[in-house]
């Protein structure tokens, strides 16, 4: 009885901080108004972004419909706002005639310095290239983008070892997407990107803490 009421008072509290991040996240309910043009910065983070974005959609996708309620709804909330930045970040590509796939990935940060920060699986961006995680192109340096193993073993686990995986991997994957905004944040001096770029680092920050604690009850709980 004791397990089950602890069960049940992590289940709550889960909720609560579900909603509480789905109330604290601002939201696109409208798009911010295209840029005239695009800066060479600018370009190469939205592409960038949108892939990065994409890979989220994948990961969702993934996880076992069985896994902890509230890593579904975590999971939910994360599809339905990356979702709706993907087509905000490629309607301002489209309307600047520029592709959705990055031709040099992450060549926009300074010195490479993405390099540190691991090879991506080559996933891209969501112009038809690959829906499925899969390998499409060339490798790219992209931080917190999962590996195609990280992609597979996350299709096969069930259960807790899929909750317990799903945010580990997203939780990096946010700390990659934070990392690229802040660049861009810093690099830019005004603008609707630099914009998005800081609500994107507010939004993911608060969505990581989330993240963390559910990831922290997780792991604590006694396995079964």
């Amino acid at each position: 009885m004791r397990r089950l009421r602890e069960a049940a008072a992590y289940s709550v509290a889960a909720v609560l901080l579900l909603v509480l991040g789905a109330a604290i996240r601002p939201l696109f309910t409208d798009d911010p108004a295209p840029p005239e043009t695009l800066s060479a910065v600018e370009l190469g983070f939205v592409q960038d972004m949108a892939t990065h974005h994409h890979q989220a959609l994948i990961m969702v996708q993934r996880l076992d419909p069985g896994a902890d309620p509230a890593v579904l709804g975590v999971a939910q909330q994360i599809d339905d706002t990356q979702r709706a930045e993907i087509g905000m970040l490629l309607g301002w590509l489209r309307m600047a005639g520029a592709p959705a796939a990055n031709s040099d990935p992450m060549g926009w940060m300074p010195d490479k310095s993405h390099d540190s920060h691991g090879v991506h699986d080559g996933s891209r961006a969501p112009d038809g290239h690959s829906s499925d995680g899969r390998n499409s192109g060339h490798a790219t340096s992209m931080p917190g983008m999962a590996t195609q193993d990280q992609l597979d073993a996350l299709s096969a686990a069930r259960g807790r070892a899929a909750s317990v995986l799903f945010l580990q991997l997203m939780q990096a994957h946010h700390d990659g997407g934070i990392a690229m905004a802040r660049v861009a944040d810093a690099m830019l001096a005004g603008g609707v990107v630099k914009q998005v770029a800081r609500e994107m680092i507010s939004s993911q920050t608060q969505e990581s803490g989330l993240i963390a604690l559910l990831l922290n009850r997780l792991e604590a709980a006694p396995p079964g």
